[in-house]
Order: structure tokens, then sequence, then C-alpha cells
């Protein structure tokens, strides 16, 4: 390959990268829009913190979840970038129609397909990039891949809280719209130009021994998966835990900071959307940075023990964050809780793409991000509602339940993973990926 080929090769590589960055970030402002509008839509819809949190979690899980698994095996066999694509228009649309709900009912089910449309893009992602990169290059490019889980939240965070401060209900041909309803629209169309520019990429060719074998069944990829059980099952497990903690987290920051210290969602925009988008990108980028130097040291569980680094770290800020007694001190400390929480991501997946033979990676990162998705995004938001609720008293415990769900599964998912680190390298020694 001559230079300028080689340049090229680079470029294209980072401009690809940076396409399924975009996507991720608007997945995740399409995903979590909705956690700064909790108190119009829970007037306009007449729910409860429970009812909303289904919104927030449970409805957008059940298909992402389940929908994940036969998408795996698509990707495992079809154009990737056309999985996408599709998948992209679909969850654009359905968030645009969540502006049309005037119900429980309706907002539930245009959140089902919401959770339907993103469940393509990671799995599909994780095989491509595994496909394009190797080794610390693969964790670093999976970092600031994962680097969206961030900056989506935050931009939804700051863009959301202006928007909504400034827009009035509006009567038009299509009925009465809250400024919320107006918020849906206005970010979910756009998704419809990237799913444009994403069929637009060239699909990466296959590598290894996924390029020319018949792709397995499910049960093969269980099986194999049953058989470094201690490996595949405590990695998941611990990474639950973490997604527990840190969809519980996102889910119900902003309304722990208007219920607690008397923000409004403007003040909620412009103090806590920065503090997501500098501390948790740079968490990320950190973790995936500090995987790929402990690989260099020839730690070949190092995408499993950054995971255990940033749960211990993340742990006493979980339970302290949202106890503080002013709001600068809480924001002070949920940015470094956001940075330790941040770290594992990129990591953890690039963990699951090498102890999985290529052919079975689609499947094997749905079955992971089936287990994640269920229990963070199912179980995360309703977790603190519940604890809210029936444990703290209502609305003003939110804080309280905050501490308690956060703070205890940082600290199981440290144990999980500490359990997990010798079956793994054990898996990595037995060339799983040949």
């Amino acid at each position: 390959m001559t230079t300028d080929e080689s340049r090229e090769t680079r470029r294209y590589a980072v401009w690809f990268v940076a396409v399924l960055i975009l996507a991720y970030t608007f997945s995740y402002i399409d995903r979590t829009i909705l956690t700064l509008m909790v108190a119009p839509i829970r007037a306009s819809l007449k729910i409860s913190d429970v009812q909303l949190s289904l919104l927030h979690g449970f409805a957008f899980a059940i298909f992402y979840t389940f929908m994940g698994i036969p998408i795996g095996r698509l990707v495992d066999r079809y154009r990737r970038t056309i999985i996408v694509a599709i998948g992209i228009a679909i969850w654009s649309v359905a968030t645009a129609l969540c502006g049309f709900a005037t119900t429980f009912t309706a907002m539930f089910v245009a959140r089902i397909a919401v959770g339907v449309g993103e469940s393509t893009l990671s799995p599909a992602a994780y095989s491509m990039l595994a496909d394009k990169f190797s080794g610390k290059k693969l964790v670093r490019a999976l970092a600031f891949y994962q680097s969206a889980i961030y900056l989506g939240p935050a931009i939804a965070t700051v863009f959301g809280g202006v928007i909504l401060a400034k827009l009035a209900p509006v009567d038009g041909a299509f009925g009465h719209f809250e400024p919320w309803q107006i918020v849906f629209l206005i970010v979910g169309l756009p998704g419809l130009l990237i799913a444009l520019l994403f069929a637009t990429l060239r699909e990466p060719a296959r590598r290894g021994a996924g390029a020319n074998v018949t792709v397995p069944s499910l049960g093969a990829v269980l099986a194999h998966m049953r058989a470094a059980l201690g490996a595949y099952g405590l990695l998941i497990l611990g990474l639950c835990l973490q997604s527990i903690m840190w969809n519980g987290a996102a889910a119900w920051f902003p309304t722990h900071l208007i219920r607690a210290y008397g923000y409004t969602t403007s003040d909620v925009a412009w103090s806590y959307g920065p503090i997501i988008a500098i501390c948790g990108t740079a968490g990320g980028l950190t973790g995936g940075w500090l995987a790929g130097w402990l690989r260099d040291r020839e730690r070949s569980d190092s995408n499993v023990l950054i995971g255990v680094i940033a749960a211990a770290g993340a742990c006493p800020f979980a339970f302290a964050a949202p106890l503080m007694p002013t709001a600068g001190a809480s924001l002070t400390l949920i940015g470094i809780f956001l940075f330790m929480g941040a770290m594992p991501y990129g990591g953890a997946a690039a963990a699951f793409q090498e102890i999985t033979p290529n052919r079975m990676r689609g499947q094997v990162s749905a079955v992971y991000l089936f287990w994640l998705n269920l229990a963070g995004i199912g179980l995360g938001s309703t977790l603190v509602a519940l604890a809210t609720e029936h444990l703290y008293g209502g609305d003003k415990g939110v804080s309280a339940a905050l501490s308690t769900v956060s703070g205890c599964a940082a600290l199981a998912s440290v144990v999980a993973l500490l359990a997990c680190l010798a079956p793994y390298r054990r898996a990595m020694a037995s060339g799983a990926t040949e």
C-alpha cells in the first residue's frame, strides 16, 4: 500500500468512527431527552414517578433488549451499514411521534418503537469496529464510540433545557402541542439525515473466521458462552450492575437537582449538562487509554480490570453526591461520579470481542446488550422511582433513593468484576478468538 493510500485509509477510518459516534450521540439524545421534562410530562399525561420511569426505562428496554438478539444474527450475516441506517430512521420517527402522544399508552408505544430502532446500532457498531481495529486500537476506538453515552445526554440536557424554557404551547393544523411535545419533534426528525449519511458508508470487510464461515445458531453461541461461563457470566453481571448504577443516576439526577435545590430546567441545563459532557467524555476516553496502557504491560484482563477500577472509584461518590447539603457540592461529586462511571465501557465492549470468534460477535454483543439494557435501562430508573415512593416517602425522597440504588449497585459490581478476572484470563489464554 502506498503512503497516499495508507493516509486515505486512516482518514476514512476516522470518518467511519466519527459517523458511528454521531449516530450513537443522537440515539442517546432521543433516548434521554425525556429526563429533563419529568414535571411537564407528568402534568400533561397525569402519571406518577413510577409510570414516568417506565416510559424512560421499561418501555424503551423491552424491545430494545429482545430485538437485539435476532438483530445480532442479521449483523453476522448481512450488510451492517444498511441495518443501522434503517434502525436510525425507525428511532428518529418514533421519537418525533412521542411529540404527538397525549396518553401514557401512546407514549409507551412510541418509546417501544424508539427501542426497536436503537437495538440495531451497537451490535453492528461493535462488530464493524472489531473488523477495522484490533488490540489497544480497538479499545480506544470503542472508547471514542462509547463517549456518545455522555455526549448525547449532555446535549439533550443543555438543548432540551434551553429550548423548553423558550417554547410556548402551539395550536396548529395537527392540534395542540405543549412545549415538551415540540421538543420531541425537534430532536427526532434530524435523525433521518443521519440515516441517509450512514447508508453511504462502505461495509467493512469481515476479518478472520467470520469472513467465510456459516453464521452459527443462537444455541451454538450460547454453548460457546457457557463453556466460558465464569468469564462471560461474571462480566455481564458486573457490567449490568454498573448499568443500573449509571442509568438510575442519569434518569433522576436532573429531578434531584430540581426537587432538592429548587433548580429550574434552565438551571439544570447550564450546570448539569456541561458536567455530563466534560466529566463523562473525559472519563470514557481516560478509561480507554488506561485499558490500552495496561494491555501494553501484558495484562490480558485489562478490559475487565478497568471495570473494577471504575466501579470502585464511583462507589463512594454514588452514595454521597445526592446527599450533599448544597447544589454546588452535589454537582461537584456528581462530576467525579460520572468521570469514574464512564471509564469501563470502551474496554467492556472490547472485552467481549476479544474472547469471541468473529462469526459470533454480533450475537454475543446482542446477548451482552440484552442483559445490560434489561438491567440498566429496564430496572435502573424504576428502582430509583420505587425507592422514592415506597422507602423514602414520595417526591422529596428521590435524593436518598438515588444514593441507595446507585451506591449499592456500584459496590456489588466491584465484587462481581473482581471474581471475573481469573476466568477472563483463562478465556483469553484459550485462544477463543481463533
